[in-house]
């Protein structure tokens, strides 16, 4: 082992934390963890990372590890002194890197994460990893840390000493090999941390999976008889081995929530787990878990929640190779024996091995999602109500598995009866229904008062309610289920089957109506493409209806308010001859066609078709002053 380094004296700089320090601490220590012990877990985790990254690093940098200290975690207790001490050889830190980690709190956004805290009203431990603050769970135990950090590569060291009072300071130490030791100055009350017994227990009961030792500092007595005395040693006490390489029946379902936790820092563990090894001309092992509720941060599509290693050997973190965008909600690892060690993301993208791997991880994700659904559907449920929207997109991406997705695909209805599946609505559809017809809006309370829905229920027909961007690529690719095709009853090419007398009567409103229709054609003009009478409505008098190629109102509205440029489109205006507004217009326009009253109502009309298919209207101020206009005219024709 090489001498320690010395460095010149210099003066510790004291920096100000760059965060709400009193309040994050305040909810690290009081919120965010139920139980104080696991502090320890949350550092081995730090400390296993470190090695992760030197020992990746030393695949192209074989001199960062040139010294030859063995890659593993250290622990030790100090009575007299007070301390607990975790100590890595890892990748370590630069004076930069210590007042960056360390100094800002929560990278992602204190001030975010306070805010999401103060939204979800309550404590989320798996909010832990999603903003960084793992490390100040150190102060669940201690009052004041130190942390001693070199940098691989560096021969310098630095010490970062805070008691999260607001402050923290950063000087020149010593350090005879690259790593990070973390000293805590454990609290009064919290003196139970510095039992041996104690922290071998929180080692095996937390980190027993962990890929290298966990060594802890432990009292031996060495000789026997009157030479006999005590010494300290290291001695490893977890079982140091990758837990996706044990047989299945040795893993415990406490092992697997652990090991989840190691991975994502998600506090409510895993919905459920898929472990597999494929043999043959490939050999590769996965352990792979769906979360059971989403991140409260957005998931970002060009990352996957699955790490790579290589024989045991870390390799990178988020591998987006081995998963679609549409399964970045997969948390786990994949092991491969066939990928060379010094494989990067670029050798990925054309890797023979690679994809074979993605394939076979992808179809054991969809049979656990096809087996969850059959045999455990309130499992399911909770999962499509945190996920269903990311399995969407697969619809909208990869025609390869579009069969398996559709049987996934779970929507409410008309019928009120929870989720429904595809298989489920086709095996209830009456007789005579050749369809499968839906709606598009923000919301299922919005679409159940939906007029493009009033002849279908009145025929009896079930409509699924589809309350996501993202349906409408979805159900444009899948296209038909079990033969039946997809349609849309905010469509203006909807055709519904009809009796020779409903055909008469029809035809018969459309002479009737003749005049009208063409008239409100000319009252609004090129804000619509054309008006027609339907036999869609039966309580509305009118409503607008989408041509074909042109986006539905509601993802319309979502792609504008996302900044997203939406060529204009125009839709069909229809009306309903037997309403008896429609009827009295039809009167009015009779006997004066040219009424300044009918373009009044026509106008009132069209935009109450808007905001009724989710569109927004052009100047609601002079909407509100014609309603106001109009109610007073019905009222005093009331009164009189």
């Amino acid at each position: 082992m090489p001498e320690p380094t010395t460095t010149p004296a210099a003066a510790p700089e004291t920096f100000t934390f760059q965060a709400e320090v009193t309040q994050l601490l305040d909810l690290v220590i009081n919120s965010l963890y139920s139980h104080k012990e696991v502090f320890l877990r949350e550092l081995v985790s730090n400390a296993s990372d470190a090695l992760d990254k030197l020992r990746f690093r030393a695949l192209t940098e074989p001199d960062l590890t040139k010294d030859g200290a063995p890659l593993e975690i250290r622990i030790s207790a100090d009575k007299a002194a007070g301390t607990v001490m975790l100590e890595d050889t890892g990748v370590g830190m630069t004076r930069d890197e210590l007042v960056k980690n360390l100094g800002t709190i929560a990278h992602s956004g204190t001030r975010g994460f306070l805010e999401t805290m103060k939204q979800a009203g309550k404590a989320d431990a798996s909010l832990i990893g999603q903003f960084g603050v793992g490390f100040y769970s150190a102060y669940l135990a201690a009052d004041t840390v130190e942390v001693v950090s070199r940098a691989a590569g560096s021969d310098q060291a630095f010490r970062w000493t805070s008691d999260a009072k607001g402050s923290f300071k950063v000087e020149p130490a010593e350090k005879a090999e690259c790593g990070t030791q973390v000293i805590l100055h454990i609290k009064e009350e919290q003196k139970q941390f510095l039992e041996e017994w104690q922290l071998r227990d929180l080692i095996t009961r937390y980190s027993d999976f962990v890929s290298y030792p966990i060594k802890l500092q432990q009292t031996k007595k060495v000789g026997t008889g009157a030479d006999a005395k005590n010494e300290l040693v290291f001695e490893a006490v977890n079982r140091a081995s990758a837990l996706w390489q044990r047989p299945k029946n040795d893993i415990t379902e406490e092992q697997h929530a652990e090991f989840y936790k190691h991975l994502t820092h998600d506090g409510d563990g895993p919905l459920t787990k898929i472990h597999f090894t494929v043999e043959g001309n490939q050999v590769f092992t996965a352990l792979l878990y769906i979360p059971t509720h989403a991140p409260m941060v957005e998931m970002d599509a060009d990352r996957r929640g699955v790490r790579l290693f290589v024989k045991r050997v870390f390799i990178m973190d988020d591998c987006r190779e081995l998963l679609p965008p549409w399964m970045r909600f997969v948390r786990g690892v994949v092991d491969s024996d066939d990928l060379p060690l010094n494989v990067s993301r670029e050798t990925l993208q054309d890797s023979a091995v690679v994809r074979t791997i993605k394939k076979q991880v992808v179809k054991k994700v969809l049979d656990a999602l096809d087996e969850m659904a059959k045999e455990r559907p309130e499992e399911f449920a909770t999962f499509w109500k945190a996920f269903g929207v990311t399995l969407k997109e697969g619809l909208a991406t990869e025609w390869e598995h579009r069969d398996r997705l559709s049987k996934l695909l779970r929507y409410t209805s008309t019928k009120g009866e929870g989720l429904v599946s595809l298989e489920q609505y086709v095996a209830r559809m009456p007789e005579g229904q050749g369809a499968i017809y839906y709606v598009f809006g923000e919301s299922e309370k919005a679409l159940s008062a939906s007029p493009h829905i009033e002849a279908l229920t009145k025929r009896g027909y079930e409509v699924l309610f589809m309350t996501d961007p993202i349906d409408e690529w979805a159900t444009d690719s899948l296209r038909e289920f079990d033969k039946k095709p997809l349609v849309s009853a905010m469509r203006a090419d909807l055709k519904l089957s009809e009796s020779d007398d409903q055909k008469k009567d029809r035809e018969a409103n459309e002479g009737k109506f003749t005049g009208l229709t063409k008239r409100i054609g000319e009252i609004l003009g090129d804000q619509i493409a054309d008006v027609r009478v339907t036999d869609r409505l039966t309580d509305s008098p009118v409503c607008l209806v989408v041509q074909e190629g042109e986006h539905h109102a509601f993802l319309e509205q979502v792609l504008k308010t996302h900044g997203r440029a939406v060529p204009a489109s125009k839709r069909t205006l229809e009306v309903n001859p037997s309403h008896p507004l429609v009827e009295s217009l039809r009167k009015l326009y009779e006997r004066d066609p040219e009424s300044t009253r009918l373009t009044e109502w026509v106008e009132l009309l069209h935009d109450q078709a808007l905001l009724t298919e989710g569109s927004k209207i052009a100047d609601p101020n002079r909407f509100a002053k014609r309603m106001t206009e109009l109610l007073s005219q019905a009222a005093s024709a009331a009164i009189v």
